[in-house]
């Protein structure tokens, strides 16, 4: 601005009054006057250049809402927007935060809940009763061989010793047993 444009401007006290009788003339003036400053405060304090515009705005609106509200005896008029400035935009980040904190708190609720034990142990009871009926689908020799290898943990070796059968023999039976237990509960290839 030149020296004469300084003269003919009037000072952003006098376009404060004029905003706060309703001079929509004297708001774009003071508005060309202060968002540049406006925006840079809320942008070094918001960060994301998004809601930072946002915020410029919510600020910009609330002084023509509130010019009314402005004492010079208090500061100057920039002081006075630049504290609506920092006070929206802290009140941003602060919201922001919240939502945040909110979001993770819920997230570790649902990931932490404790899963339903009641269908846990139907659904448990209910694998068992079918794989006990499909056991007794097998022949006694396959039975017994597969009883002696999945339930009490012993190697086809011990089985077949404990067995005193073959240890061909015994693979032979667990493979046909297993084959069988398989096709029973439904176990896709």
């Amino acid at each position: 601005m030149s020296a004469a444009d300084e003269a003919r401007a009037p000072d952003p006290e006098a376009l404060l009054l004029r905003v706060a009788k309703g001079d929509e003339g004297a708001f774009e003036r003071l508005y060309e006057h202060v968002c540049a400053p406006v925006f840079g405060l809320v942008r070094r304090i918001v960060r994301d250049p998004a809601q930072s515009e946002e915020v410029t705005q919510e600020v910009l609106l609330e002084l023509w809402r509130t010019a009314a509200r402005f004492s010079p005896e208090r500061g100057s008029v920039m002081t006075w927007v630049m504290t609506l400035a920092h006070r929206r935009a802290v009140d941003r980040v602060r919201s922001s935060q919240s939502a945040t904190d909110r979001e993770d708190r819920a997230y570790r609720r649902e990931t932490s809940r404790p899963f339903d034990e009641v269908a846990e142990q139907v659904g448990t009871r209910l694998e068992h009763e079918q794989v006990r009926r499909c056991l007794s689908s097998l022949t006694d020799l396959q039975r017994e061989s597969v009883e002696l290898a999945y339930y009490r943990g012993l190697t086809y070796r011990e089985v077949a010793e404990l067995l005193d059968t073959p240890l061909g023999t015994i693979k032979t039976r667990l493979r046909d047993g297993l084959i069988r237990m398989r096709d029973c509960l439904g176990v896709a290839r």
